[in-house]
């Protein structure tokens, strides 16, 4: 599969792909005989992979290190787990800020309703 097509299937652009392969974030993509890049299934997860981290907030340098780990292999198995607990938790503090922002927005939204209730 090219470029484009890979790229088409997370919603993502042929540069953004070359700059993920370029950081890091991707195993070393085949060539086919002509020097295009040549798309396999298991490319194609670990796109929807650092696609998902990156929207959810994970570093490129995170995503970086840890796709590093994963093809230095099994003896990499720990601090993979180690990396991702780390940004599972980043994520958990965020959700919680982010649902209390939720809250206070509704409780304001709450108390201007009733006020235009009252008026």
């Amino acid at each position: 599969m090219n470029i484009s097509e890979a790229a088409s299937i997370h919603g993502l652009t042929p540069s953004t792909l070359r700059y993920y392969e370029k950081q890091g974030l991707l195993p070393p993509i085949n060539r086919d005989a002509s020097g295009n890049r040549d798309y396999s299934v298991e490319d194609i997860n670990w796109i929807g992979f650092v696609k998902c981290m990156r929207d959810s907030g994970l570093s490129v340098e995170a995503l970086a290190r840890y796709t590093a780990l994963y093809q230095m292999g099994d003896d990499t198995l720990v601090e993979r787990k180690q990396l991702l607990i780390f940004e599972y938790e980043k994520l958990r503090q965020k959700q919680q800020q982010i649902n209390d922002t939720v809250f206070k927005l509704k409780s304001k939204i709450n108390h201007y309703e009733a006020n235009i209730q009252n008026y």
